[in-house]
């Protein structure tokens, strides 16, 4: 691949703008700033391309667009870089979009428009004074276009749905380098491939999201010494399988390790009640679980969902390779046991890798979040009300030499590809990849459905026809393979 004639198409379309070559300062500072994974700051685009206004970003798609066509470049789009998946959103030798100065925060009535270089914690400091909140990510630094495009849990996941459920508006740059708006009155099909389809259909310039009255939360983390773990899966089954489980309640548990913390995993559970009352009694069978590390329980009353995103941005390691992977599977406790043991297992030989850190983590899709996920107008997913509750088991890691990529790697691939098929066994697996948390081997787009994936290639073919976002933009998760 050679972008030369892309890049002097572009020079020329667009004089004076944000083109930064390798060799430069500014390229060095945005391929090593932009991303959060080394695995994506091992590519090294032919170019880095920074629009100031959706009018730049259309230049950009008709400008490349012939380029494409013929084979000569392809090109990869970044928002804020946290997607850890290598290729997904930075390209080698090709251009790099980089969206980091789409900026932007209006609140109209019950709606926030947001600009796609955003990061969320800027967008919970603007609706924080105003008693609002929206679904968006649980760090302050995440941005804004991966979760909304893939899917996305939020706080409010269990009330809300999915964290495209709650955009009523896309403002995008199609193939054709048109600016359109998708939305249940305008586009409507695009609109609902949008949501959790993923960077398939176009660029997504800026996201309307639905607001809604927010005030103090209660939670903050809990840590449990390596025993506990067993009683915090019961518990977790114990709570979704409630016909009247709380919706306001937001549960993400994990066995992790970190050799800063000693040569034993330990559990930590990310808990937090919408409510904001103290010591809310849904939480109880969770904070009464023993043995805990008292000196780092943070559960308390907070301000705000800006003050809760700040403190999980504390918990993403800076200057690491890292990688995620998961599988879905139902709300069963001897699945999800069984699942951890099989982590524990496979850790105990490269515990001594330096940097490492990882965990085994449960995030559960309740009934409430499946339901009005399905009320919001349809997305991509796949998923309903009637497979709940069900548990997306995520294995994150994060690690410091390259030299050790394959067998990190390969480790937790295996312990994915076992419990896989453990829970197939037992008739707990539920075909569903979450987006967000997948890796380049995992195919997401089919575990939506052959109907879902169906209707997402036609959207496909009647927006871009040409195929621009499939064979232009190889990164991500593809429709058509």
């Amino acid at each position: 691949m050679d972008a030369t004639k892309a890049i002097n198409a572009l020079k020329a379309a667009l004089p004076g703008s944000q083109l930064s070559l390798p060799g430069t300062e500014e390229y060095g500072k945005l391929n090593s700033s932009t991303y959060m994974s080394g695995l994506c700051k091992d590519i090294t685009p032919g170019a880095i391309f920074q629009p100031k206004s959706r009018d730049e970003v259309a230049t950009f798609v008709r400008t490349i667009k012939p380029f494409v066509a013929s084979g000569d470049t392809a090109f990869a789009v970044v928002g804020g870089g946290r997607q850890p998946a290598p290729g997904c959103s930075n390209i080698q030798d090709g251009i790099t979009l980089n969206l980091g100065l789409l900026k932007g925060i209006e609140v109209k009535d019950d709606v926030v428009l947001i600009g796609a270089g955003e990061q969320w914690g800027a967008v919970y400091d603007k609706l924080a004074p105003l008693g609002l909140g929206v679904s968006g990510s649980r760090s302050s630094k995440g941005g804004i276009g991966g979760l909304a495009l893939q899917g996305g849990l939020s706080f409010n996941s269990s009330r809300e749905g999915f964290i495209c459920d709650d955009i009523v508006n896309y403002e995008v740059v199609i193939a054709s380098g048109e600016v359109v708006n998708a939305n249940a009155d305008e586009n409507l099909d695009l609109w609902r491939a949008l949501r959790g389809g993923g960077n398939n259909f176009g660029v997504v310039t800026r996201f309307d999201f639905k607001t809604f009255k927010q005030g103090p939360l209660y939670g903050g983390s809990l840590y449990y010494f390596n025993p506990s773990f067993p009683s915090q899966i019961e518990a977790l089954v114990s709570e979704l399988q409630k016909p009247d489980a709380d919706p306001d309640t937001h549960l993400m548990m994990s066995l992790g390790y970190t050799a800063m913390f000693g040569p034993e995993a330990m559990g930590m559970n990310q808990m937090y009640h919408l409510g904001g009352i103290e010591k809310p009694p849904v939480l109880e069978p969770f904070t009464s679980i023993q043995p805990q590390i008292d000196q780092l329980n943070s559960l308390r009353v907070i301000p705000n969902l800006a003050a809760a995103s700040r403190e999980q941005t504390g918990d993403i390691p800076a200057l690491q390779r890292s990688a995620y992977m998961n599988l879905t599977v139902k709300a069963d406790v001897a699945t999800l046991l069984a699942g951890s043991e099989a982590w524990k297992a496979a850790l105990e030989p490269i515990k001594a890798f330096e940097g490492l850190i990882c965990s085994y983590t449960l995030q559960p899709y309740a009934r409430s979040l499946l339901e009005a996920s399905t009320k919001k107008g349809g997305n991509s997913l796949g998923l309903d009300a009637t497979l709940g509750p069900v548990v997306s088991v995520a294995f994150l890691m994060y690690w410091n030499n390259k030299n050790d990529d394959e067998k990190i790697l390969g480790t937790f691939r295996g312990v994915l590809d076992k419990m896989t098929e453990d829970a197939k066994s037992r008739g707990t697996f539920v075909d569903f990849t979450y987006m967000n948390y997948s890796y380049t081997f995992q195919d997401p787009i089919s575990s939506y459905g052959a109907e879902n994936k169906t209707r997402l290639q036609e959207v496909s073919k009647k927006y871009d026809p040409e195929g621009i976002f499939q064979k232009g933009v190889p990164g991500g998760w593809k429709l058509f393979t």
